[in-house]
């Protein structure tokens, strides 16, 4: 099987895309598959608007074009619904390639917070571009029933992983944090309006708040909020540190379709407070006992208080939490990938077979 991904999310990107896709590739790559990538390295980019450090293609249609009629892939995996995905998405169409597509960003919603315009009026935009997909790849049970409610049926799960070399509870601590008050409450990811850092960084609770990460409103929130430590962007080890010096990590967001460093944290044994919507309660399950509530002691809190959720996550176990993040695995994911995928291509030559000749 010949397959090409296409996204607008690459490298030198950090976010849980590139994330996805970069381990996503990799396994392919070690179980021998042969992988085309059209990202915007391939293009000349220009800034998106608002938000300088994400850079999106410039007129990727026929380089695109001629990038995959040279390749013949027997099947595409589109990523996002950007400038590259929407041409890749057109040359399937043109070509009768069979592809996938995967609903990694609740556009509408980031769209919505920016802009000010309703997220409704984004839905139909959404609903045109993955109506032609084989299937739709999403990362919980949640995301799928709530895009079929909103004409977005043919979904397939595809779960996420980590790095348990890297994430794990045993190893060194981040010396930025060691002499910090505690309890330090830790979050990561992009520092931008739809992640809904000031739910966190306004909870009236005891301790040190870090964030770690960058964005487009970091200089404003460490305006704002003097007292929380801003450590900005962190990799590798250094992370995985940062993590395991936390006594909470805490995801103010609403609007993640998953959470990867929900998951990240959990496997370096931080027990998680949030809030009961998609993503984390996928993660967690409604009781922090894991979505089969089998664990034997809670790994985290839900709750629409996100105060009360932090406080109860304090006094949580923290082998618990690292038994729920170690359930998560690169290996299994990237099997939902192929069986998605591969079912896909395999509608597309059945198809043809049945075609009169």
């Amino acid at each position: 099987m010949r397959l090409a991904i296409a996204t607008d999310a690459w490298f030198p990107q950090v976010n849980g895309v590139v994330r996805t896709l970069a381990a996503t590739v990799a396994e392919l790559d070690r179980r021998g598959y042969e992988t085309e990538l059209v990202t915007p390295q391939r293009f000349l980019t220009v800034p998106m608007p608002g938000y300088s450090s994400i850079r999106l293609a410039m007129a990727p249609r026929f380089g695109l074009r001629r990038m995959l009629d040279a390749y013949e892939p027997d099947i595409v995996h589109i990523s996002t619904e950007g400038p590259i995905g929407w041409s890749a998405r057109g040359w399937c169409l043109s070509r009768g390639v069979p592809f996938t597509t995967a609903f990694h960003t609740r556009f509408p919603e980031y769209a919505s917070v920016r802009t000010g315009i309703s997220a409704e009026r984004f839905w139909p935009i959404m609903r045109r571009f993955h109506a032609p997909s084989r299937a739709v790849l999403v990362a919980t049970e949640s995301l799928a029933g709530e895009l079929a409610g909103r004409g977005i049926a043919h979904s397939c799960r595809w779960s996420r992983g980590i790095d348990h070399w890297l994430f794990r509870a045993g190893g060194e601590l981040h010396p930025a944090l060691e002499d910090l008050p505690r309890p330090i409450l830790l979050n990561v990811g992009r520092v931008a309006p739809e992640k809904n850092l000031e739910a966190f960084l306004d909870a009236s609770v005891a301790g040190t708040k870090v964030v770690v990460g960058d964005g487009p409103t970091l200089d404003d929130m460490r305006q704002r909020y003097p007292q929380a430590v801003f450590l900005g962007a962190l990799s590798g080890e250094m992370l995985a540190a940062a993590y395991r010096s936390a006594d909470c990590f805490v995801f103010p967001s609403r609007t993640d379709t998953f959470g990867l460093v929900v998951i990240e944290a959990l496997a370096s044994g931080v027990p998680v407070a949030a809030y009961p919507v998609t993503g984390p309660i996928d993660i967690l399950g409604p009781d922090g006992r894991g979505v089969d509530g089998d664990l034997s002691s809670p790994a985290g809190v839900l709750d629409e208080d996100l105060t009360r959720a932090i406080e109860k996550a304090l006094t949580l176990d923290r082998k618990a939490a690292a038994a729920l993040g170690a359930r998560f695995t690169w290996e299994a994911a990237t099997d939902q990938f192929l069986g998605a995928v591969e079912n896909a291509a395999g509608q597309s030559e059945a198809a043809q077979k049945l075609e009169p000749a």
